[in-house]
């Protein structure tokens, strides 16, 4: 990790007209890392600007999201949202197409359905699936590349958009589906929506059964029947989750990570860290820096 570090590093689109929408597809070969430095910036952990989809056409790669090491084979998509920290591990000579795009780019109903995704694992395509997405991923990027087109944001923007229709298509058909979702699927859909906003500020079940108009007894239920977690193991979970994110990928102290988290008590911080990993903050920054 680099040395003052105050922010996990993230990824500008780069995207010359300003627009919000970065798109590309690349050949990467293993023999292009060849030095040190090499591999150590192309495997530099990072967030991204927007909501990003890699789309593996050739290749396997090795890669790591929030601490999950995947193993992905083409052709595969990996969809990573914004708040997600990921870097590369290894690669076999590879094809990838790469959309960015911005939450401003996005239809509404897609940013509802990211959010539920997420986190979504890399999801391998089925010949059929990888045809549609490959002809929809190649008009998009030869609508991205007529710079002087008059209408060109409003092109680029509407095919993006219909390829990330497809894409979501094939990542909820191997998920329930909505019509199937039960009364405690819902209610846990919508605490989950508030979670992902309010962790750092809402600590308690009541507090979010209260944003629900519901008692914190029925969230508990619908929350247990959905997961099989309780409302508090998910608070802190996601709690521990980012705790886990600032310590890894940046140098700020533990007081200063437990006040960002909302918590002004730092010991209480760092018996609740120490309680949900088995290891101290120190040793635990400490142990994943050795």
């Amino acid at each position: 990790m680099p040395r003052n570090q105050r922010k996990i590093p993230v990824n500008t689109m780069d995207d010359a007209f300003n627009r919000g929408i970065a798109m590309d597809r690349n050949s990467i070969k293993k023999s292009d890392f060849i030095t040190a430095i090499q591999k150590e910036a192309a495997s530099q952990p990072h967030r991204d600007e927007g909501y990003t989809f890699h789309i593996l056409e050739k290749g396997a790669v090795v890669m790591e999201i929030d601490f999950q090491t995947y193993h992905v084979s083409a052709p595969a998509v990996v969809y990573l949202h914004p708040d997600q920290v990921h870097r590369m591990h290894d690669i076999d000579d590879i094809i990838v197409c790469s959309l960015s795009i911005s939450s401003e780019n996005l239809n509404a109903a897609h940013i509802e359905i990211l959010q539920e995704l997420t986190p979504a694992v890399p999801l391998a395509l089925s010949s059929e699936a990888f045809v549609v997405v490959a002809e929809y991923f190649a008009l998009s990027l030869k609508c991205y590349r007529q710079k002087e087109n008059r209408l060109y944001h409003m092109l680029v923007k509407d095919s993006c958009n219909a390829l990330i229709t497809y894409l979501l298509s094939v990542f909820l058909n191997q998920n329930k589906p909505e019509e199937a979702f039960s009364r405690f699927d819902k209610v846990n859909k919508s605490f989950r929506k508030l979670l992902e906003r309010n962790y750092c500020s809402l600590k308690r079940p009541g507090e979010y059964a209260a944003l629900l108009h519901i008692s914190t007894a029925y969230l508990n239920e619908c929350v247990k029947n959905a997961t099989g977690l309780s409302v508090s193991q998910l608070i802190q979970d996601r709690v521990i989750l980012e705790a886990r994110r600032l310590l890894y990928h940046t140098d700020k102290s533990v007081k200063e990570i437990a006040f960002e988290l909302g918590y002004a008590d730092y010991p209480y911080f760092s018996r609740l860290f120490s309680k949900a990993t088995g290891n101290t903050a120190i040793a635990f920054r400490k142990k994943n820096h050795d």
